[in-house]
């Protein structure tokens, strides 16, 4: 059940006072050590938890979940898998909880398919086994890009919705980078197209008042490839023949 999935989105950058709100959380919620076992909604249309919350059909449907972000360590696939094929969407990642392991090249796949997933109005879980190191970790990634948060900001936000979580050191190393790669992504997509389009152009300008053939060089390499210095002078009286 598995349909294709191409599109992308991304919140404008918020206040800080909106910063603030959207970091802090909702203040009325009262952690319980039994609530690691079940999923928190960490903004709308996006929920995290374990993978114990993703084997009960009935939890899923009351949660109006749709789609469904299983990902797992290989040794896992025969028990951490999708339970329910024919009723969610699922996007399954085979990914190792250990700080060696490259989030940042997985994360874009994962990304993609949240995106629109909410934007076509439905709710994704994103899970792991335990919902404590490698499904947050991905959730914080996510929650960065799209409200264009600083990594601390992102983590802090899932940990005031999920308590429990605690990525390991090297995927908090990762949450650092990944500021940097989205944010320099943002830059480059901000930057007007016209103005390259007038570079390139006041290039070529500039080359055509100071007489300067770029292609010259390329003709004059050409040209010396045929080499006629031993040829004899014409005469224009000498002899045709026919």
């Amino acid at each position: 059940m598995n349909a294709p999935i191409t599109q992308n989105f991304n919140n404008p950058a918020l206040s800080e006072e909106q910063i603030k709100n959207v970091v802090q959380g909702p203040g009325d919620v009262e952690w319980r050590y039994e609530m690691r076992r079940e999923c928190q909604e960490i903004l709308p249309g996006l929920l995290l938890g374990p993978f114990v919350a993703s084997k009960s059909l009935e939890t899923l449907q009351t949660l109006s979940i749709t789609h469904i972000v299983c990902i797992r360590d290989a040794k896992e696939a025969f028990s951490v898998r999708p339970r329910f094929p024919e009723h969610f969407q699922y996007l399954v990642l085979d990914v190792e909880d250990n700080e060696e392991q490259n989030l940042i090249r997985l994360f874009p796949s994962a990304k993609v398919f949240i995106d629109n997933a909410i934007s076509a109005g439905g709710r994704v879980l994103v899970h792991c086994n335990g919902g404590i190191s490698l499904s947050p970790a991905f959730v914080v990634m996510f929650v960065m890009q799209h409200y264009q948060l600083s990594w601390e900001d992102a983590l802090h936000m899932v940990q005031n919705r999920r308590y429990c979580i605690s990525p390991n050191g090297g995927f908090l190393t990762q949450l650092k980078e990944y500021e940097a790669i989205y944010r320099a992504s943002i830059a480059v997509a901000s930057y007007p197209t016209t103005n390259r389009v007038v570079s390139r152009r006041k290039r070529t300008d500039e080359d055509d008042e100071d007489g300067t053939d770029r292609q010259a060089p390329y003709d004059d390499r050409k040209r010396a490839l045929v080499d006629n210095t031993d040829a004899p002078p014409y005469d224009p009286d000498a002899m045709e023949i026919s």
